[in-house]
């Protein structure tokens, strides 16, 4: 008797899951477009929204292949890097190499290098 309700638990479950995936990837979406977009109020809000903390899915989240800061220095989204940054462990942001990353890629004049330093050595 127990065999015949547990088919039914997967039928129901499995629609779940999936939803869930697809909210993270519009989640996902939305951070990196509010980042391209240099939108910070727009990020808090989907960040709050969503109940995330970015320290917590900073990781998990590329846009375009890049890291979240990366990503905002390209784009040159210096009022979103500087809400990224400081909201993840300065710890975490010396390990990272962001600074060395825009140095070598032609983004050493960015204003974000300052605040990646500062953070950094704190």
């Amino acid at each position: 008797m127990k065999l015949k309700f547990l088919p039914l638990i997967a039928v129901f479950a499995t629609p779940f899951v999936t939803t869930t995936a697809t909210a993270g990837d519009q989640v996902a979406e939305s951070l990196c477009s509010y980042i391209a977009a240099n939108d910070k109020n727009n990020l808090r809000k989907t960040l709050s929204d969503s109940r995330l903390r970015l320290k917590n899915v900073y990781d998990g989240v590329t846009c375009d292949g890049l890291p979240m800061i990366r990503f905002a220095i390209k784009h040159n989204a210096a009022d979103t890097a500087e809400f990224i940054i400081k909201q993840l462990p300065g710890s975490f942001i010396a390990k990272m190499g962001d600074a060395e990353w825009a140095a070598s890629n032609g983004f050493a004049s960015s204003p974000v290098i300052e605040t990646l330093k500062a953070r950094s050595s704190s």
